[in-house]
């Protein structure tokens, strides 16, 4: 039987394309960085050639090109800063954008609310939808789509989607959070075609506070003409560090996927009298969500705890996050399912295996069983 909501489930790399990922971006890296200079491990300032730090500039030439995208900026605030970022440079104060029929990541959200943008929500699982959006309304030109699922339910294609509106619209302009899907899926927006694609660095293994915005070379030297101060920077050491990390992440991400899959077939498949069903989902990062046979979510979470899991994320999936987490549904899945809020874990195995997971789970449940 198929598993709940299994056409919803974003394919990622295989090991084999996570490898050949770590490799490209070894190979780009051996192009920029010459006669030993990568042990050299950062410049700060405004470089008088770059306006921001030498490194940076390089850590930006091996990026855009590990993604095929014309350019790259590495900017301040993370995931949630890039996508503001890349807003501010291609939409007005006032502005509509087509966005999902959806729940809208929290931040996301206060970014439309404090740069007074609107939603015009169009449902992207149903592509004649967004085709006669596109095509009544004129007036509209940013198209931002997350690659990462809103809902459960949804289904829709982002390469098919890219596809619609560029031919459909070529006038507008769209925008891709990568955010949980970088390094880890087949593709980003921007190799897809999008004009721009936002990820945070923290979630794939970087430093805090780095912000990745891939795409348009007119939009992204727009950003960094933007961002003349010193302070504002993301400082050689800082990229620097960046790539170093994400040498390692595509691998160890698909090795997670791995073990999320292996999780979810011992969980419906191993007889476990608290188990409703147990289901993959890309609410944020890819994971398990498992409906329970009672209303016991948060006594568990509490629980699991005390016998070593994470039940909160630091970054989903940054270099701190390390021990497998067992935690609430998200929020924008609690807004369409409330109750998950006492069915519903979600655990993401991080760095662990599956058996670790399942003692953690059954050692919780056990001790909830005797009171």
């Amino acid at each position: 039987m198929a598993l709940k909501y299994a056409n919803s489930v974003l394919i990622n790399r295989t090991m084999e394309e996570a490898k050949e990922l770590q490799f490209k971006l070894i190979d780009e890296m051996t192009k920029v960085f010459r006669n030993n200079a990568f042990f050299e491990t950062g410049d700060v300032g405004l470089h008088p050639e770059y306006h921001r730090p030498k490194t940076t500039a390089a850590a930006e030439r091996v990026l855009s090109n590990v993604f095929d995208s014309e350019d790259c900026a590495l900017v301040r605030g993370s995931g949630s800063g890039a996508i503001r970022i890349a807003l501010s440079m291609i939409a007005e104060p006032g502005d509509s954008i087509f966005v999902h029929e959806a729940p809208m990541y929290m931040t996301t959200k206060e970014t439309f609310r404090m740069m007074g943008f609107k939603q015009e929500a169009v449902n992207f699982n149903h592509m004649d939808k967004v085709k006669n959006a596109l095509e009544t309304k004129l007036h509209i030109k940013v198209f931002y789509i997350q690659h990462a699922r809103q809902q459960p339910t949804d289904t829709y294609d982002l390469e098919e989607i890219i596809a619609l509106v560029k031919k459909s619209r070529p006038d507008v302009i769209i925008l891709v959070d990568d955010n949980y899907c970088a390094m880890k899926m087949k593709g980003i927006g921007v190799e897809y075609g999008a004009h721009l694609s936002t990820f945070s660095g923290f979630k794939v293994l970087g430093p805090e506070g780095i912000g990745l915005i891939l795409g348009s070379g007119e939009i992204i030297e727009k950003i960094h003409q933007t961002n003349y101060s010193g302070g504002g920077q993301v400082q050689g050491h800082e990229a620097h560090e960046l790539l170093r990390a994400m040498t390692v992440a595509p691998v160890m991400l698909a090795i997670q996927n791995e073990q999320v899959e292996q999780l979810c077939e011992i969980l419906n498949h191993g007889g476990f009298s608290f188990v409703k069903e147990a289901y993959i989902t890309n609410s944020q990062s890819k994971n398990v969500i498992v409906e329970l046979s009672a209303p016991i979510a948060p006594k568990v979470i509490e629980k699991a705890s005390s016998f070593g899991a994470a039940t909160y994320p630091v970054g989903a999936e940054s270099k701190y996050d390390i021990l497998p987490m067992i935690y609430r549904v998200s929020g924008s899945f609690l807004e369409s399912q409330p109750h998950l809020r006492e069915y519903g874990l979600r655990i993401n195995p991080m760095k662990a295996s599956a058996e670790t997971i399942l003692r953690i789970l059954e050692l919780s449940v056990n001790e909830i069983v005797r009171g």
